[in-house]
C-alpha cells in the first residue's frame, strides 16, 4: 500500500545542535491575498530559523565554507557589515563555534538588533546611519584591508551566500510544490535572489524571478536600491525577469496587511516584497507565487511601525530605524 504525502509534517526534525536546525522553514499559503482562484501565493517563513531570519542559512554557509577551505582558524576574529540580521546569525554561529566576532552595523538601526548582537558575545563597531548598509560595507572593507588578522566573509561577494539559498531553500520550494511559476525576492545582497533563481530555472526556465527593489534613497530596511552606487559583486543582473520599485511606506502597509490579514507578524522587507508578490499575481491566469519572509517583526518592535498610526511615522526619515 501506497502511503499518502503527508502535507503538514507533524515535526520540524532532530537535530544534534541548534546549528543544525537551520533551513527546513515552513512554506505557507496565503489564501486571503490571492487576487484570483487560479493564482496561489505561498510565504516561505524564514522566521523558523534559530535567529529568526533567512541569514542563519547564508552565516552557516559561509563560516562552513571557510572552515572546509582552511580559510579560518580557531579563535581568529571574524569581521563582517551588516544591518543587523546577518550580524546576528553570524554571532550565534561563531559563539557557537569559538570564533569571536567584530560587525560593522549602522547606528541608527532598532535597539532589539543591538541587544542581540551583545547577547551572542559580538563586538559593535557603528557605521553612520545616513548612509544605510552601504556606510557600513565602506568601513568595514578599510578596517579589513588594514588589519590582515581579521577575516572578512563578506556576504555581499560571497558565492557561499547564494549556495545556501541554492542547495537549501529552492529545494525546499519545490520539494513541496510541483511548480513556480514566480518567485518574489528582496533586493539586498542578492544572495537569496541568486540562489533560488539558479536552481528554480533550472527545475523550470519558465519560472520568472522578480526582485523587490526600494526607490533611490528609500531606506526600507534590509533591502538596497541598486541606483544608491553599490551593486554586490554577488549579483547576476542577467536572472532577474523584472525589478519592481516598492517605497518605505508601501513596505509598511503591507506589512501591517500581513500581520491583519494572514496573522503573519514579520519585518519591514517582508511587506514590501509581499507588495510585489501581490502584484505579480494579480498578472498571472494561474499558478503558484512564492516570496521570501525574511524575517520575524520583533527586531522592530521598537520602531512603532506595528502600532503607530501611519501619519506618525517618519518614514523618510534615516532614524526612523
Amino acid at each position: 500500500m501506497i502511503e499518502p504525502r503527508l502535507d503538514n509534517r507533524p515535526c520540524g526534525g532532530k537535530y544534534g545542535d541548534i546549528v543544525q536546525a537551520i533551513g527546513h522553514t515552513p512554506l505557507v499559503e496565503l489564501k486571503r491575498l490571492s487576487p484570483k482562484p487560479g493564482v496561489r501565493i505561498y510565504a516561505k517563513l524564514e522566521s523558523y530559523n534559530p535567529t529568526g531570519s533567512v541569514k542563519d542559512r547564508v552565516a552557516r554557509s559561509m563560516i562552513e565554507d571557510a572552515e572546509a577551505q582552511g580559510a579560518i582558524s580557531p579563535g581568529q576574529t571574524i569581521l563582517e557589515p551588516t544591518s543587523g540580521n546577518t550580524g546576528i546569525s553570524l554571532a550565534m554561529i561563531c559563539s557557537r563555534k569559538g570564533y569571536p566576532l567584530k560587525v560593522v552595523m549602522p547606528d541608527n538601526v532598532t535597539q532589539e538588533r543591538t541587544q542581540l548582537l551583545h547577547m551572542y558575545g559580538a563586538e559593535i563597531v557603528y557605521s553612520p546611519g545616513a548612509q544605510g548598509s552601504n556606510g557600513a560595507v565602506a568601513m568595514a572593507l578599510e578596517m579589513a584591508e588594514a588589519d590582515s588578522s581579521y577575516y572578512m566573509p563578506y556576504q555581499y561577494g560571497n558565492e557561499a551566500n547564494p549556495l545556501a539559498h541554492y542547495n537549501g531553500t529552492a529545494l525546499e520550494i519545490l520539494e513541496e510544490l510541483d511548480e513556480v511559476a514566480a518567485f518574489v525576492g528582496g533586493l539586498g545582497t542578492g544572495g537569496t535572489l541568486m540562489g533560488n533563481a539558479r536552481r528554480l530555472k533550472e527545475e523550470d526556465p519558465d519560472t520568472k524571478i522578480v526582485a523587490a527593489e526600494p526607490l533611490q534613497g528609500e531606506l526600507v530596511q534590509g533591502l538596497r536600491s541598486l541606483d544608491d552606487g553599490y551593486i554586490p559583486p554577488i549579483i547576476d543582473l542577467s536572472l532577474l525577469d523584472r525589478k519592481i520599485f516598492v517605497s518605505n511606506a508601501d513596505a509598511v502597509v503591507w506589512t501591517r496587511r500581513l500581520l491583519e490579514e494572514e496573522g503573519l507578524f514579520t519585518g519591514v522587507s517582508a511587506g514590501a516584497i509581499a507588495s510585489i508578490a501581490v502584484r505579480v499575481a494579480s498578472e498571472l491566469d494561474e499558478g503558484n507565487v512564492v516570496f521570501i519572509v525574511p524575517d520575524d517583526g520583533w527586531k522592530y518592535l521598537s520602531s512603532g511601525v506595528y502600532t503607530k498610526p501611519l501619519d506618525e511615522l517618519d518614514l523618510d526619515s534615516a532614524s526612523f530605524w
